[in-house]
């Protein structure tokens, strides 16, 4: 794919647009009031593979909170703010990485005004996120409802506002839970600014609802070239946003690393319990920080070409299967039950 040339703004050291990687994004479900907390998050967070991490600022106590925060969390922070422009103003103070403001919510040009004003000073990013649930009344009033041109339009003005008082270190999100209009809004974006994009899909539903939601929309994006960040928004542990995030990177061919698993949907000539099989495979694989590609297979149609394909792999038959390394066969007719404690092992060994 040809991805859109965006400029280049840096989060906390951490490249965004301008062709950098693409990042991923999640955002800490803790009480950011809760240093510690939050800062354990965080630090699973980033284990797990989280580039940029947003906290809620809700209010002074939170934003009190975020010096202790900055002062030891292992990844660039975002400020999410609404309502309250003094809030982003005290965690730009705080030395925030990043701050996330809602033209909806924020108020007036005035109040934008002081907040670029206190981004500008310590080199700080602005992100407007525009969602459907909160657009302007003026906005909704004028183009009948969200629609991907209500949510340009929005960003249009706040880009503007931000634009009058000499502010360009911006990124921004126009999000929508519809996938369709979500995907109709970026196309838009992406054809009127030159800003990084944020792209997710907002109040996307639970980890399967939300995955399914997150990855045609996001990765329909990322394949026309459209994003330069990435949140999967999912109602679950902040962990399986990660995870998904970034499967649907590698999915793209936009992240390399981490293990590329293939299984076979399974069919009447399958002959070993497959479905529990390659579950049990992936998840002994999950941890691996290899870049390798494993294949389960489970039967003799393209069992054997997949495995052999695949760095590591198993082609199943009636009860045994055969274990393949880089293409050649090294083992034949194991039991089913030994099969995947011996892909484990060639893994481990090799």
């Amino acid at each position: 794919m040809k991805r859109d040339m965006t400029r280049r703004i840096d989060v906390g050291g951490v490249a965004v647009g301008g062709g950098a990687a693409v990042t991923v994004q999640s955002m800490c479900n803790t009480d950011t009031r809760d240093a510690g907390a939050t800062l354990e998050q965080m630090r699973r967070l980033r284990a797990a593979g989280c580039d940029i991490i947003r906290v809620a600022v809700p209010d002074a106590a939170a934003a009190a909170a975020l010096p202790a925060i900055m002062a030891q969390a292992p990844m660039p922070v975002v400020a999410d703010i609404h309502f309250d422009h003094r809030l982003a103003i005290a965690a730009a103070e705080a030395g925030v990485s990043a701050v996330r403001i809602n033209p909806g919510n924020i108020g007036s040009k005035e109040r934008v005004a002081a907040v670029a004003a206190a981004c500008r000073e310590r080199g700080i990013p602005i992100r407007i996120g525009v969602n459907t649930g909160s657009l302007e009344k003026s906005v909704l009033a004028k183009y009948g409802g969200p629609t991907a041109e209500a949510l340009v339009a929005s960003a249009a003005g706040e880009i503007a506002a931000l634009h009058e008082v000499g502010f360009g270190d911006i990124a921004l999100s126009v999000k929508a839970s519809d996938v369709s209009l979500t995907v109709a809004a970026y196309r838009l974006a992406a054809e009127r600014f030159d800003c990084p994009l944020h792209v997710g899909v907002t109040e996307a539903g639970t980890s399967y609802g939300g995955l399914v939601n997150s990855a045609v929309g996001i990765g329909t994006l990322l394949m026309e070239g459209i994003g330069d960040t990435i949140r999967v928004s999912l109602t679950a542990d902040p962990a399986e946003e990660v995870k998904a995030g970034l499967a649907i990177l590698r999915a793209c061919g936009l992240r390399k690393g981490g293990v590329r698993f293939v299984s076979c949907p399974t069919c009447g000539r399958t002959r070993i319990d497959l479905i529990s099989l390659a579950k049990k495979a992936e998840e002994r694989l999950a941890g691996l920080d290899r870049d390798i590609t494993v294949a389960v297979m489970g039967c003799e149609v393209n069992g054997p070409g997949e495995a052999r394909e695949a760095d590591f792999g198993i082609a199943g038959g009636k009860g045994f299967g055969s274990l393949f390394v880089k293409g050649q066969v090294v083992r034949t007719r194991v039991p089913e039950a030994e099969l995947l404690d011996g892909l484990m092992e060639l893994i481990e060994r090799t």
